[in-house]
């Protein structure tokens, strides 16, 4: 029987269940909880030993309902939440209700509860000078939950960390669907042999960090407990297009979207809430081994 526990919301996701993968392999006396929307789940894709994975179906917008009675609960990791900028425009209501309605359902929670909450917050926030935060509904969501987490932590004590994801890549991420990250979409169009689509003319910026850094640098900073705020990214602030010539292939420029944002910013480390943070895989040596992969097939 484990003594603690630990809750992955959105565990049947890329980042969660990469995630449950890396504790498992880190933790010995935890039983991993992954919570999730998703009908159907293969926890054996994860190597687990004395059933140490556990998985239950579910929203959090009903989050009480599962777990109002479960004790010796120590951390919630929340990945559960509308993950896409431009999507947030079709689907406003599901961005709404799941980054609004249902991430308050789990920040109230951990504070009755008096358990962690590690919250994965978005780079968008930083674009712009901070302005970028109000370009999408996402954006707008998810620094308002950042605000509303600081001031649960100055009202009601509630203990916390703070990781901003940039641009996750890597194992198994989502290549196709409404959910498909870039990174992924190139994957899957090189796979297929069609010209890779670059929105408008490719030179907005982003910072891309490898899955097995975010796994990484998240288990940093709940290790660390110290209500701080950490920055995953790759240090690489590469455009669009320049990461498109490094598949050397065909390339078709497709129309802008509303939402896109110019560049991925990094604020000022002066400001002792921002932990700098380094990621050991670098974008274009990924790509490089994803294509040699693909000629030795």
């Amino acid at each position: 029987m484990f003594k603690k526990k630990i809750i992955i919301t959105g565990g049947a996701g890329f980042i969660g269940s990469s995630f449950a993968e890396f504790l498992n392999n880190k933790l010995k006396h935890y039983e991993i909880i992954l919570f999730d929307k998703k009908k159907f789940f293969n926890k054996n894709k994860l190597v687990s030993k004395n059933n140490k994975i556990k998985y239950i179906q579910g929203n959090t917008i009903n989050f009480d309902r599962y777990f109002k009675n479960m004790i010796n609960i120590e951390t919630i990791f929340h990945f559960g939440e509308f993950s896409r900028i431009v999507q947030s425009f079709n689907y406003t209501k599901e961005c709404f209700v799941s980054n609004g309605i249902a991430t308050f359902n789990v920040i109230n929670f951990c504070k009755k509860k008096n358990i962690k909450l590690v919250y994965s917050a978005s780079s968008s926030k930083f674009g712009n000078k901070g302005k970028d935060e109000n370009l999408s509904p996402y954006s707008w969501t998810k620094s308002k939950n950042i605000e509303l987490i600081r001031n649960y932590n100055k009202w009601f004590n509630l203990d916390y960390e703070i990781v901003y994801f940039y641009n996750v890549y890597g194992g198994n991420h989502i290549r196709t669907g409404k959910m498909a990250t870039v990174i992924a979409i190139f994957e899957d169009q090189y796979l297929k042999k069609k010209p890779l689509t670059v929105v408008g003319n490719g030179k907005q910026k982003r910072d891309f960090t490898h899955i097995s850094d975010i796994v990484r640098g998240t288990y940093y900073a709940w290790n660390k407990n110290k209500k701080k705020e950490y920055l995953l990214y790759s240090g690489d602030n590469l455009s669009i297009i320049s990461i498109a010539k490094m598949f050397n292939c065909q390339i078709k420029h497709i129309p802008e979207r509303q939402g896109e944002r110019l560049d991925s910013i990094k604020p000022n480390f002066k400001k002792k809430i921002y932990l700098p943070f380094r990621a050991k895989i670098k974008l274009k040596d990924y790509i490089k081994k994803f294509i040699n992969a693909q000629k030795k097939k």
